[in-house]
Protein backbone atom coordinates (compact mmCIF):
# COMPACT_ATOMS: atom_id res chain seq x y z
CA UNK A 1 0.00 0.00 0.00
CA UNK A 2 1.01 3.34 -0.85
CA UNK A 3 -0.07 6.61 1.17
CA UNK A 4 0.26 10.20 -0.38
CA UNK A 5 -0.15 13.86 0.93
CA UNK A 6 -3.64 14.99 -0.77
CA UNK A 7 -3.77 18.34 -2.78
CA UNK A 8 -6.53 20.96 -3.22
CA UNK A 9 -7.38 18.48 -6.61
CA UNK A 10 -7.93 15.67 -4.45
CA UNK A 11 -10.85 16.89 -3.30
CA UNK A 12 -12.98 15.20 -5.84
CA UNK A 13 -11.36 12.08 -5.08
CA UNK A 14 -11.23 12.38 -1.21
CA UNK A 15 -14.71 13.26 -1.11
CA UNK A 16 -15.73 10.03 -3.25
CA UNK A 17 -14.02 7.86 -0.78
CA UNK A 18 -15.41 9.20 2.16
CA UNK A 19 -18.91 9.46 0.75
CA UNK A 20 -18.16 5.20 -0.30
CA UNK A 21 -17.15 4.59 3.37
CA UNK A 22 -19.67 6.71 5.18
CA UNK A 23 -22.94 5.05 3.28
CA UNK A 24 -23.18 2.87 5.97
CA UNK A 25 -24.10 5.59 7.98
CA UNK A 26 -27.18 7.06 6.09
CA UNK A 27 -29.51 5.60 8.38
CA UNK A 28 -28.01 6.75 11.51
CA UNK A 29 -29.46 8.82 13.97
CA UNK A 30 -28.65 11.41 13.34
CA UNK A 31 -27.28 10.68 9.90
CA UNK A 32 -23.37 11.54 9.67
CA UNK A 33 -22.52 14.58 8.33
CA UNK A 34 -19.91 13.54 6.42
CA UNK A 35 -22.54 12.70 3.98
CA UNK A 36 -23.55 16.24 3.82
CA UNK A 37 -20.19 17.41 2.53
CA UNK A 38 -19.36 18.62 -0.94
CA UNK A 39 -16.00 18.43 -3.34
CA UNK A 40 -16.24 22.08 -2.50
CA UNK A 41 -16.38 22.01 1.42
CA UNK A 42 -13.50 19.47 1.04
CA UNK A 43 -11.57 21.75 -1.66
CA UNK A 44 -12.38 25.16 0.97
CA UNK A 45 -11.21 22.86 3.90
CA UNK A 46 -7.98 21.82 2.03
CA UNK A 47 -7.43 25.46 1.54
CA UNK A 48 -7.67 26.44 4.74
CA UNK A 49 -5.22 24.09 6.70
CA UNK A 50 -7.03 20.80 6.37
CA UNK A 51 -4.56 17.78 5.41
CA UNK A 52 -5.30 14.51 3.78
CA UNK A 53 -3.78 11.31 3.06
CA UNK A 54 -5.02 8.84 0.46
CA UNK A 55 -3.80 5.54 0.54
CA UNK A 56 -3.34 2.90 -2.97
CA UNK A 57 -2.91 -0.48 -3.33
CA UNK A 58 -2.43 -1.73 -6.98
CA UNK A 59 -2.85 2.13 -8.17
CA UNK A 60 -5.91 1.69 -6.83
CA UNK A 61 -7.76 4.75 -4.24
CA UNK A 62 -8.70 2.52 -1.36
CA UNK A 63 -8.68 5.00 1.77
CA UNK A 64 -7.88 8.01 3.22
CA UNK A 65 -7.85 10.35 6.39
CA UNK A 66 -8.61 14.36 6.61
CA UNK A 67 -6.83 16.14 9.58
CA UNK A 68 -5.76 19.30 11.19
CA UNK A 69 -2.64 20.28 13.07
CA UNK A 70 -3.79 21.48 16.36
CA UNK A 71 -1.51 22.67 19.48
CA UNK A 72 1.15 19.92 19.40
CA UNK A 73 -1.60 17.21 18.30
CA UNK A 74 -3.09 15.76 15.19
CA UNK A 75 -6.42 15.47 15.00
CA UNK A 76 -7.77 13.26 12.65
CA UNK A 77 -11.54 12.33 11.36
CA UNK A 78 -13.37 10.79 8.65
CA UNK A 79 -10.84 7.78 8.24
CA UNK A 80 -12.42 6.58 5.18
CA UNK A 81 -11.98 2.53 3.54
CA UNK A 82 -13.97 1.89 0.66
CA UNK A 83 -16.51 -0.78 1.69
CA UNK A 84 -15.37 -4.31 -0.57
CA UNK A 85 -11.65 -3.27 0.84
CA UNK A 86 -12.94 -3.25 4.76
CA UNK A 87 -11.34 -6.12 7.30
CA UNK A 88 -8.00 -5.90 5.53
CA UNK A 89 -6.61 -4.04 8.16
CA UNK A 90 -6.20 -0.90 5.53
CA UNK A 91 -7.34 1.50 8.14
CA UNK A 92 -4.57 0.36 10.62
CA UNK A 93 -2.59 1.01 7.85
CA UNK A 94 -3.13 4.60 6.71
CA UNK A 95 -3.51 5.61 10.75
CA UNK A 96 0.05 4.64 11.49
CA UNK A 97 1.35 6.54 7.81
CA UNK A 98 -0.48 9.84 9.58
CA UNK A 99 1.31 8.41 13.16
CA UNK A 100 4.67 8.14 10.91
CA UNK A 101 3.44 12.04 9.76
CA UNK A 102 3.20 12.99 13.28
CA UNK A 103 6.43 11.80 14.43
CA UNK A 104 8.23 12.88 11.14
CA UNK A 105 6.92 16.42 12.37
CA UNK A 106 7.81 15.95 15.65
CA UNK A 107 4.03 16.17 16.75
CA UNK A 108 3.63 14.08 20.28
CA UNK A 109 -0.13 13.18 20.15
CA UNK A 110 -2.76 12.05 17.93
CA UNK A 111 -6.35 12.96 18.80
CA UNK A 112 -9.83 11.96 17.55
CA UNK A 113 -13.26 11.91 18.40
CA UNK A 114 -15.63 8.74 17.67
CA UNK A 115 -19.70 8.51 18.12
CA UNK A 116 -19.85 6.29 21.08
CA UNK A 117 -22.64 3.82 19.31
CA UNK A 118 -19.85 2.78 16.91
CA UNK A 119 -17.71 0.45 19.22
CA UNK A 120 -16.07 -1.24 15.90
CA UNK A 121 -14.22 2.13 15.39
CA UNK A 122 -13.63 2.74 19.48
CA UNK A 123 -12.00 -0.97 19.32
CA UNK A 124 -10.05 -0.08 16.31
CA UNK A 125 -8.85 2.85 17.73
CA UNK A 126 -8.05 0.55 21.21
CA UNK A 127 -6.24 -1.99 19.19
CA UNK A 128 -3.88 0.64 18.28
CA UNK A 129 -3.27 2.45 21.56
CA UNK A 130 -5.69 4.93 21.65
CA UNK A 131 -7.57 5.72 24.86
CA UNK A 132 -10.70 7.53 25.91
CA UNK A 133 -9.85 10.68 27.94
CA UNK A 134 -13.09 12.27 27.38
CA UNK A 135 -16.80 12.04 26.80
CA UNK A 136 -19.30 14.70 25.62
CA UNK A 137 -22.62 15.15 23.98
CA UNK A 138 -22.66 17.38 20.48
CA UNK A 139 -25.73 19.38 19.65
CA UNK A 140 -26.57 19.89 16.45
CA UNK A 141 -28.02 22.79 14.85
CA UNK A 142 -31.12 20.42 13.34
CA UNK A 143 -31.46 19.54 16.90
CA UNK A 144 -30.43 16.30 17.48
CA UNK A 145 -27.53 15.36 19.87
CA UNK A 146 -24.71 12.37 19.37
CA UNK A 147 -22.22 11.14 22.29
CA UNK A 148 -18.88 11.06 21.11
CA UNK A 149 -15.54 9.54 23.39
CA UNK A 150 -12.45 11.96 22.48
CA UNK A 151 -9.64 9.51 22.92
CA UNK A 152 -5.59 10.35 22.64
CA UNK A 153 -2.76 8.13 21.71
CA UNK A 154 0.78 9.72 22.78
CA UNK A 155 3.53 8.87 20.16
Amino acid sequence: MKTKLADRSDAALIHDLMIKAFVEYNDAEPPSSALEETVESIATALKDDEQSLISYVDGEAVGMVRFRLKENAVYFYRLSVIPEKQGQGIAKKILRSLEDYAKQNSIPTMLCKVRMNVSKNIKLYSSMGYSIYDEEVINKPNGTSIKVVSMVKQL
